[in-house]
């Protein structure tokens, strides 16, 4: 019993860790960058769709850790985006790690693929679009077939698992 949760825990641990680092950068920028930066659209900021082709990753490391820094350095760039928005000043991050940023800036780069992928539609009226599903129907008897014999299967074995225990 012991090992069984013991390896429940491990696995518990395992994937939330794993999908805690795999999502670091969306979780830092819709918590610190959207108040002021979409993907796809200028807000306070700009837009940061293929930030990383416009800058280098040292440079928006840099930036994002100190834009006035890099702005009284004379970077022609930072300046000109100061100016550009109506000189508002990006507030400093020094807490973020080297890291964090890479991965900031990793997840602008899966958004960008995203939205240039996305086809640039032209509004259409309601009846050309088709359900992306068949909805389930009363008529569909195999599909109830299987949904009911899932749930006495189910209790089935529920019911089997307290015999098991009451025997012990």
């Amino acid at each position: 019993m012991k090992k069984i949760l013991f390896l429940n825990v491990f696995v518990i641990v395992t994937v939330c860790s794993y999908a805690y680092n795999g999502d670091e950068g969306k979780t830092i920028f819709t918590t610190r960058c959207t108040a002021c930066h979409a993907i796809d659209k200028n807000i306070v900021g700009p837009a940061l769709m293929n930030v990383d082709a416009r800058h280098d990753e040292k440079w928006i490391i840099a930036f994002v850790h100190s834009s006035q820094t890099v702005i009284k350095s004379g970077d022609t760039a930072a300046v000109n985006l100061f100016r550009k928005f109506n000189s508002t000043v990006m507030p400093d991050h020094p807490d973020l790690t080297d890291e964090q940023v890479k991965s900031i800036i990793s997840y602008i780069k899966t958004e960008s693929l995203k939205e240039a992928s996305l086809p640039k539609t032209t509004m259409r009226r309601p009846m050309e679009f088709k359900p992306p599903y068949t909805p389930v129907k009363f008529t569909d008897y195999i599909f109830w077939f299987t949904f009911l014999s899932s749930v006495a299967l189910l209790v089935w074995s529920l019911l089997m698992r307290v015999d098991v225990e009451s025997m012990k």
